[in-house]
């Protein structure tokens, strides 16, 4: 049997007008090219699909058994044909990626080049900022996904956020220095009339620890404000203070110890984001599927105490 994806193309084309010359001009095909192609169809099956009786055209039982199976057949072949060009896209292309300074010099860094790996020749462009800063580059369309913090500060319904880690945040003091409690865990009030090392305005780490004090009922005594993530971690390895920041950039900071927080815990939740209005990019779609294996395969000694994989994200 001889039956070819485009005749049954041909066939759902027909059996969906119910006309053949309207399923003609769908297929962009002459009339009489696709008539032909539905009689070769019908002699490789040995049945009629249609009954054209006084010019009403139905399906027959055997074009309803067809149908069923033709457009199961035809759906495969066009997801298989888009998932290959897809494929043959990826050896050239751009992704621009938005991500929080703590998540790029932990998890994103080492995702990132797992990606490079698989993907040499996509061009990776890296915008690295405070969760705010980039929600608004994503909605000027200067990015195509960005990790971000929930909740959102902004009230725009635009985004599609994708919920894929949980971390805990915690108070550092250099290593040299003794620490700022003797307990396992430090309180919120804790920080009460302690020099505290801050963030410049956007980053939403800044925004929490300003609002547990104040809800605690004190206003932090600020040693420095103004830094970015490595420069607030550099500021407290020199002793200029302590600092609330994400647990995990830590890692590979020897100068640095830290102790979880408590009485309130300080939580984040970090999320994939894109526009609701713009189909990711393949590239995008790409590293989403990547970042997801990733994050799947961490084994709980990798993660650390205080990270919890959470990601929902689909293929």
């Amino acid at each position: 049997m001889d039956v070819q994806f485009q005749q049954l193309a041909y066939f759902l084309a027909v059996a969906e007008t119910r006309h053949f010359t309207r399923a003609a001009e769908l297929s962009r095909v002459a009339q009489p090219s696709l008539s032909k192609q539905i009689r070769n169809l019908e002699e490789e099956l040995g049945a009629s699909l249609f009954s054209r009786a006084r010019g009403n055209i139905t399906l027959t039982p055997a074009g309803e058994a067809l149908l069923p199976l033709a457009q199961r057949i035809v759906t495969d072949m066009e997801t298989a044909r888009r998932e290959v060009q897809e494929l043959a896209g990826m050896r050239r292309g751009r992704l621009r990626l938005g991500a929080t300074p703590s998540l790029c010099a932990g998890l994103i860094a080492e995702a990132l080049a797992g990606y490079h790996d698989r993907f040499p020749g996509i061009e990776l462009q890296v915008e690295e900022s405070g969760s705010r800063d980039l929600i608004r580059a994503l909605g000027h369309g200067e990015l195509d996904l960005a990790l971000i913090i929930l909740p959102l500060q902004s009230s725009d319904p635009a985004f599609v956020t994708t919920p894929i880690l949980r971390e805990n945040l915690v108070v550092v003091h250099a290593a040299g220095d003794a620490p700022p409690t003797d307990r396992a865990t430090m309180r919120i009030t804790d920080l009460r009339d302690r020099p505290l090392v801050m963030f410049r305005h956007g980053y939403d780490v800044r925004e929490a620890t300003l609002y547990a004090c104040r809800s605690a009922g004190f206003e932090p005594r600020l040693a420095v404000e103004g830094g970015e993530m490595d420069a607030v971690l550099r500021f407290v390895e020199a002793g200029l203070g302590i600092a609330v920041v994400p647990s995990m950039v830590l890692k590979n900071r020897p100068g640095l110890r830290g102790i979880p927080l408590s009485q309130p815990r300080l939580l984040r939740t970090i999320a994939l984001a894109h526009r609701k209005d713009v189909d990711p990019s393949h590239t995008a779609k790409a590293f989403r599927r990547h970042l997801m294996a990733y994050l799947t395969q961490l084994t709980r000694e990798e993660v650390g105490e205080d990270l919890e994989v959470i990601a929902a994200l689909r293929p």
